[in-house]
């Protein structure tokens, strides 16, 4: 018998690498005996994590009670070994091998299972609505003791049945990230009050990147640095009854892209690329990013020598639009055989408000929890990169009012392939008519059951 919507089947047998996990229809990797017991039967000794990187590996380590690093990809908890199994994101790394290991997640030895393993909120869907991914509640984790996380942050990781299968302890609200420096240069103050005046909505943001040209410097870094602004603020999911709608609010990202290009707006970079990172430093000349938390900690070289964030060179304010980018959350295999670790360590880092507080202060993660935002907004807290300010008031504001009524299953493969057919367009070397048609071409490839007409 399916256990999910048709649609959604029809997006997995595009999106995973196989088609077996694709249709996995037929029973969960937790029959046969692999069912979890969370009431406090004997559980296993080796506790597998699969991630693409070090982010919440260092969470783990560094705010989990009890755990004790043996070296890299090893660590324990009591008696418990802990193994990391890291594999970057590049050319889908991570998710090809997260797929085929769940393939094998019910014939696999005890010690081999994946008991939890991360998801980004781009392709959460992809396995939230298949039954390799736990119910939190089979965990025993109760709707009482999550009451406190942003409602945004549960509705990425409940499925089309409404359950919940997942759990994160931060919230990526974005905010508009700008050059204090040139903020002086140009408008004589850096004052975000101030500063949110010029870029206050898009009309404001597209005279104001006259203004900064005018100066010497880039508005934005690339073609990439807005869309999520935009694409976070879309009326309509990427598909509609199997097929592919391209929002109003998307093509008003090409039309600024574009008019930011052929008016030298921006370096023409690419979102990671040489060029974009080049921004982060004083030479590259670049007023403003979008992000959120992450953003400025894992993005903006703030422990190199030289950088503005470094120096303490960056500035938040609102932005012309609220918006949200990424965020990771945590899912527990089905056939886990460390059911009563892998619920502690999500109530830990996803509940305990201590811990959260500890990681907001340590590593300049906003977290998921309300009130404890709330609270710090209201005090000293200081932003190192941001040159003192507090950011929390401006990120907390944001959390609340992200909408994810679009969201989709289809959403990282068609946002990027949208973008990858945009830079031809953009670069003028090819109309923009030729570059929707190879979006549409190519998205029927990558999603073999939609229309793109």
């Amino acid at each position: 018998m399916k256990r999910f919507k048709k649609g959604l089947a029809l997006v997995l047998a595009a999106v995973m690498t196989t088609a077996a996990l694709a249709g996995c229809g037929s029973k969960p990797a937790s029959d046969g005996g692999n069912t979890p017991n969370v009431s406090g039967g004997a559980e296993g000794k080796v506790l597998n994590i699969y991630v693409w990187n070090e982010e919440f590996k260092s969470r783990v380590t560094d705010h989990y009670p009890g755990y004790v690093k043996v070296d890299e990809t090893n660590g324990k908890i009591g008696d418990v070994a802990v193994k990391w199994h890291i594999t970057p994101n590049e050319n889908n790394a991570y998710q090809n091998n997260l797929d085929e290991t769940l393939l094998k997640q019910a014939s696999a030895a005890v010690d081999d299972k994946i008991d939890i393993f991360l998801v980004e909120a781009d392709y959460a869907l992809k396995y939230v609505d298949t039954e390799y991914t736990m119910p939190v509640k089979d965990l025993g984790i109760t709707d009482t003791e999550l009451a406190n996380q942003y409602k945004y942050t549960k509705d990425i990781v409940t499925d089309s049945k409404g359950v919940l299968k997942g759990l994160s302890w931060q919230g990526c609200p974005g905010v508009l990230i700008y050059n204090r420096a040139i903020a002086k240069d140009v408008f004589g103050t850096d004052d975000p009050a101030e500063v949110q005046k010029k870029v206050s909505d898009w009309a404001a943001f597209e005279n104001t990147a006259e203004e900064v040209k005018a100066k010497g410097y880039k508005m934005v870094s690339g073609f990439d640095d807005t869309y999520r602004v935009f694409s976070n603020n879309v009326s309509s999911p990427w598909v509609v009854d199997g097929k592919i709608v391209i929002d109003d609010a998307i093509m008003d990202w090409v039309e600024q892209t574009k008019n930011f290009t052929d008016k030298g707006y921006n370096s023409k970079s690419t979102l990671w690329d040489d060029v974009w990172n080049k921004g982060f430093y004083p030479e590259g000349k670049v007023f403003c990013y979008f992000g959120p938390a992450w953003f400025i900690d894992f993005s903006m070289a703030t422990q190199e020598d030289g950088s503005i964030a470094k120096n303490g060179g960056w500035a938040a304010t609102e932005g012309p639009q609220g918006f949200f980018w990424g965020g990771t959350w945590i899912c527990a295999a089905s056939g886990t055989d460390n059911p009563t670790l892998v619920a502690d360590i999500m109530r830990q880092l996803t509940t305990n408000e201590t811990i959260m507080k500890e990681i907001v202060e340590k590593d300049n993660d906003f977290v998921n929890n309300k009130p404890a935002m709330e609270a710090m907004a209201k005090t000293d807290y200081k932003s190192n990169p941001l040159g003192g300010q507090n950011p929390l008031p401006i990120f907390a504001a944001g959390a609340d009012k992200v909408d994810l009524s679009n969201l989709s299953a289809y959403d990282q493969g068609c946002n990027e392939e949208f973008q990858a057919a945009m830079k031809d367009y953009f670069n003028g070397n090819a109309t923009l008519e030729a570059a929707l048609a190879n979006f549409k071409k190519n998205i029927v490839v990558k999603y073999p059951g939609l229309k793109a007409e």
